[in-house]
């Protein structure tokens, strides 16, 4: 049966066009699609048992948002990040990151929420240092509030939000770097010395612990690109 709920306000997605706009963008994340994969109208309304209304409006989203480019005839296909982009990214990453360290190193004393904000990422590292082992996914996504919390503990929402959007795209790049059996217990280690040196004031510590820790994710891009290609193209054989 046919979703009728579906009207668009003029310059604001409805909530089904956001739901869409979620999956398509979480299945293009994870490189269930194929880079330049052609994504059409009827094809998703199909999928998602929906009018062509909020289609149209979800693909405009993602279209702007650089999850898929729209072709001169209207239709569209997938853009999936190369080699290069990735790479760029991690140089953006990397530069916000330190930043964030040396900041919050440097910044004086810390304020009582700024204390508790470490002290739970402090608590949460260890936990996961002694603890059962835990699945790519949900490590690359503890990875991920690690670094997203240090940003948020300096209070610069543009930081904030910039990283957020990179690292939306580099999620299947921390799932497949955790697939590795020693990455867990090294990351633990790195994430509790880049607290120990916030703590301590030690900026140029903070930075050196936090460079290691996301060139060791970067080392395992091509190899990623590789096992993420080879997913998609298989998935859609």
């Amino acid at each position: 049966m046919m979703i009728r709920n579906d009207r668009i306000v003029k310059g604001k997605p409805s909530n089904l066009s956001s739901s869409i706009v979620a999956t398509l963008k979480e299945q293009i994340i994870h490189w269930q699609y194929p880079p330049e994969h052609r994504l059409t109208e009827v094809e998703l309304c199909e999928k998602f048992n929906v009018s062509r209304s909020p289609v149209r409006e979800a693909l405009r989203v993602l279209a702007s948002d650089g999850f898929v480019k729209k072709l001169p005839n209207r239709a569209y296909v997938v853009r999936q990040y190369n080699l290069g982009e990735i790479e760029e990214l991690y140089d953006l990453r990397l530069a916000l990151e330190l930043y964030t360290v040396e900041r919050l190193a440097t910044k004086g004393p810390l304020h009582q929420n700024e204390k508790e904000a470490i002290s739970k990422l402090k608590s949460a590292w260890i936990g996961l240092l002694n603890g059962p082992g835990k699945k790519a996914e949900e490590l690359a996504r503890l990875d991920t509030l690690f670094h997203e919390t240090l940003a948020q503990t300096l209070g610069n929402n543009p930081l904030l939000q910039h990283l957020r959007a990179i690292n939306e795209r580099l999620m299947l790049f921390r799932m497949i770097d955790f697939d590795k059996s020693d990455r867990a217990e090294s990351t633990c280690r790195q994430h509790l010395k880049i607290l120990k040196c916030i703590t301590a004031g030690d900026a140029s510590g903070a930075r050196t612990a936090m460079q290691r820790n996301i060139e060791e994710g970067r080392n395992n891009v091509h190899t990623a690109i590789k096992d993420a290609l080879a997913k998609a193209y298989s998935s859609k054989a």
